[in-house]
């Protein structure tokens, strides 16, 4: 098998495990018998379970995917492109809904080493996303005295507020498409011009 067939076995045997018992539960025996290798070959590949917990992160949430993304968005009214963020947004967390629901309720057990790697990972969405909000600003679209990093705070938390709410508080199917387009639209609404009236 190939170095780089191996690492995404290994990841996904990870994706799989940890969406079911999370990062608490799943041991690296389990995790290597998964993806069909000995413990020692994720060791050779990861070095630790963190390692391979961070690489998780970085490689199958929404960080990647807004990188891609935001190269894009230039053709795009502002509107649109947070729109489009927010949705992909939604949508990569709702494909994960097992692994959130699992990291969520037991983030507060994780040993300060994997906050940490947890925490980082956070910072480096929010800061790829503020980036996004300074060009925004630059071009005069996002008033000058908003922090850009405040934006992105903001705009992450009410996006991850509402899927919580809806795919991991509330009983039933979750967020259908036809509803998240038209929350989304009502969302960026809200972040683009506030909900109080100056008239």
């Amino acid at each position: 098998m190939k170095k780089e067939e191996t690492k995404e076995k290994l990841l996904q045997a990870t994706l799989k495990l940890i969406s079911e018992r999370g990062y608490l539960g799943a041991t690296t025996r389990e995790i290597a018998q998964e993806a069909g290798v000995t413990e020692l070959t994720l060791f050779r590949h990861f070095g630790t379970k963190e390692k391979l917990f961070e690489e998780l992160l970085n490689s199958y949430t929404f960080l990647p995917e807004l990188k891609e993304l935001l190269p894009g968005l230039d053709s795009l009214s502002q509107e649109d492109a947070l729109i489009k963020i927010a949705t992909r947004f939604l949508l990569s967390l709702k494909a994960r809904k097992a692994m959130v629901r699992i990291m969520f309720s037991e983030i507060t057990s994780y040993p300060d080493k994997i906050r940490k790697v947890y925490n980082k990972f956070l910072e480096d969405v929010r800061a790829t996303l503020a980036a996004y909000f300074a060009t925004l600003q630059r071009q005069g679209l996002l008033r000058k005295n908003v922090s850009p990093e405040m934006a992105a705070k903001i705009f992450l938390w009410i996006l991850f507020s509402y899927f919580r709410s809806e795919e991991i508080m509330r009983r039933g199917p979750g967020i259908n498409r036809r509803k998240l387009g038209q929350n989304v639209h009502e969302i960026v609404q809200i972040f683009m011009s506030g909900a109080v009236s100056n008239e």
